[in-house]
């Protein structure tokens, strides 16, 4: 739904406009943002804010297999400009409810057939290019330069080459060190979002939003204070990579990017302009750039909680029966979700077989636990194998629906060249018909498409929990950087809420009872701290049945937000956010150093909040596993001191007393 207050157009005669054309500049609504467009050698953008230049000028092009380019003959055909301010609402909204998309835009159609879309908002920058071509054209190549001043750094997830596969095939999980720009040389791709710190103090996101038919967008060194986008070329040919979880890869790849319609809108290129750390996590211009829902009726869309137990290797205990893959332990999945309040549990790999979704393992009955499941108003939720679904769709989404089933993930993609980020889109509708969610693993970040399609509610696309079991890579700083990061892409399903919790040091790798690094208050912060309307519980709920205050206390978290606050932040540090759901605050920290802060509580109303506070334990720096769970009467004139250990957190519900007139 948009409310639109004022949509001002000014359409300009291409007579007149040549001139003009050469050099335009557009500015933010608040005029603190300022974008310089030339086309009088190629076209190229400079970006200003605060009156300082904060991107030098960067190259625009793109190059057809025709030899037709963007920047040959760039005579102006047509220029119009517009003021739009407007509210979104979000059917699915992981940082706010109500979204104001307010921005200046102009629009430049060239007489070559191409033309191209800019846009300042008070928080970023984004352009897309635009094509005019009647029939179908094939783009051999983009450029998308961001040139910097000397001496910035980026937060840059430089990708691990795998063996026997090219660059483009990663599953988006790795970390983000902190690099200068021109230590990366062409050797150094990365996937989006980038984070670029210009100085002390701005920071700029690189990414994308509205990504259809057509390759994600990469970045790579290039030995200077700047970064250039790449892009996975089509594949000609595929081959199957065998294992316990197969998957198509590329054989040979096209010496183009992608076959498409000749008259489209390209994916968007987005800035996201930060003056302070704190301004980033709860930054959504990737969800406004992109295209409106095509989901008419989202009203079975169903965000909350979920229990997965891959994590734990389904190390269950104090149970009468041998826990594993069977019909007992996913009854007490069940059994523990209705007890806490959770909506769903989460099958995962081996219910069935990989490669065949009716081919079930003959410990679990499924009809059984479809019906107990039913009966105990929980929901179940499917792991499946994108090969295998992709194979399997129709007839196993019909299988879905009988079990019960409204949520799926699929997984093991690790591409999004052109044909894969079809099949986000083909699975996608095919759910919807059916009125199921999915979610996306070893996947790239959503990029605008959960707005688009809002039923595709989370993806993975982020080195989370799992890694607990086989690497000490999941650090404090590590998921300290992840909000400032890869959540400007959209919402991420880390999967927090591991039980046994090791202070910076003592962590050790044991499958079946793996460890996070960081205390309890921590984990559980991180359901308010980050984005995803679809949470999963990874910890082990033997041991979440000995602590039921606590696992009152997280289970009872909302996943989706009317509002969202970042009271005080620092990337690969600290940060405190502020949510509102209902008549309902939530407040959380995380951080990497042992911190005391003040928490002050003049965001709430006039009303007295009834408030159950979880923080790190006395000896939490020692024993990670430590906290404390307090309950306290408080208004918005009272300061909470807070005391967070190394690789600390905590988390404050604060339930109004009155009535709620939301």
């Amino acid at each position: 739904m948009l409310r639109s207050f004022l949509v001002l157009f000014i359409t300009v005669a291409a007579a007149n406009c040549y001139a003009a054309a050469m050099q335009q500049q557009l500015y933010s609504p608040d005029k603190n943002i300022s974008l310089d467009i030339n086309t009088v050698k190629g076209l190229t953008y400079t970006v200003y804010a605060d009156g300082r230049r904060i991107i030098l000028p960067s190259v625009i092009d793109m190059e057809l297999l025709t030899g037709q380019k963007l920047s040959q003959g760039l005579r102006v055909k047509s220029m119009s400009r517009r003021r739009v301010n407007e509210v979104i609402t979000a059917p699915v909204p992981d940082k706010r409810k109500q979204i104001p998309d307010i921005y200046n835009e102009v629009t430049i159609q060239f007489k070559n057939g191409f033309g191209v879309i800019f846009r300042v908002y008070n928080d970023g920058v984004a352009y897309r290019i635009t094509t005019g071509f009647k029939n179908v054209i094939t783009v051999k190549d983009e450029t998308a330069k961001f040139s910097f001043a000397a001496g910035a750094h980026a937060y840059a997830p430089v990708i691990h080459k795998r063996e026997g596969q090219d660059v483009y095939h990663t599953s988006f999980e790795e970390q983000y060190p902190y690099k200068a720009l021109d230590s990366l040389s062409a050797d150094s791709f990365m996937y989006s979002p980038v984070l670029v710190a210009v100085n002390d103090h701005l920071k700029i996101g690189l990414t994308e939003s509205d990504l259809d038919d057509y390759p994600g967008m990469f970045l790579r060194g290039v030995n200077s204070s700047a970064l250039t986008a790449t892009f996975a070329p089509y594949p000609l040919k595929e081959r199957v990579q065998p294992g316990d979880y197969p998957q198509k890869v590329v054989a040979e790849r096209a010496n183009y990017l992608s076959k498409t319609n000749g008259s489209r809108n390209f994916p968007w290129r987005v800035m996201i302009i930060a003056r302070q750390d704190k301004e980033l996590p709860g930054n959504d211009l990737v969800y406004r750039l992109a295209s409106p829902s095509k989901i008419k009726d989202t009203s079975w869309i169903h965000p909350g909680q979920s229990t997965d137990e891959w994590i734990i290797d389904i190390n269950l205990f104090n149970v009468p029966f041998k826990a594993g893959l069977n019909t007992a332990s996913y009854k007490y999945y069940i059994d523990f979700a209705k007890r806490f309040g959770f909506e769903r549990i989460m099958m995962d790999a081996g219910w069935s077989d990989n490669n065949d979704l009716f081919k079930i393992n003959p410990a679990i009955n499924m009809d059984t636990l479809a019906a107990y499941a039913k009966k105990q108003g929980i929901k179940l939720s499917m792991w499946t194998l994108s090969m295998t679904l992709d194979r399997q769709l129709d007839s196993a989404l019909k299988q879905f629906q009988k079990w019960g089933v409204d949520f799926i993930m699929t997984d093991f993609i690790d591409r999004d060249d052109q044909p894969v980020v079809n099949f986000y889109k083909r699975i996608t509708q095919a759910c919807a018909d059916k009125h199921i969610m999915i979610m996306f693993h070893g996947a790239y970040p959503p990029k605008g498409f959960n707005r688009t399609y809002p039923n595709n509610i989370t993806r993975e696309g982020v080195l989370g929990s799992e890694y607990n079991i086989w690497s000490d890579k999941p650090t404090p700083a590590h998921n300290l950087t992840l909000p400032f990061t890869r959540m400007l892409a959209g919402p991420m399903d880390y999967e927090p809420g591991l039980l046994n919790n090791a202070a910076q040091g003592r962590f050790i790798q044991q499958k079946g009872n793996p460890m996070s690094q960081g205390t309890r208050s921590n984990q559980l912060a991180m359901f308010v701290v980050y984005d995803n309307p679809l949470q999963i519980f990874s910890g082990n709920p033997s041991q979440g049945y000995l602590e039921p205050k606590f696992m009152e206390l997280l289970g009872s978290l909302p996943t989706v937000w009317d509002e969202t606050v970042i009271l005080d932040a620092k990337v690969a540090s600290y940060i405190v956010t502020a949510r509102k759901k209902g008549n309902q605050w939530f407040i959380a920290g995380m951080t990497v150093e042992a911190r005391d802060i003040i928490v002050d509580l003049d965001l709430l109303d006039s009303a007295t909040y009834d408030a159950v506070i979880c923080t790190d334990g006395v000896n939490a720096d020692h024993y990670g596993s430590d906290y404390g769970i307090d309950t306290q009467h408080l208004t918005k004139k009272d300061k909470l001191p807070i005391h967070m250990a190394p690789g600390g957190g905590f988390l404050i519900k604060l339930t109004s007393k009155e009535r709620d007139t939301y």
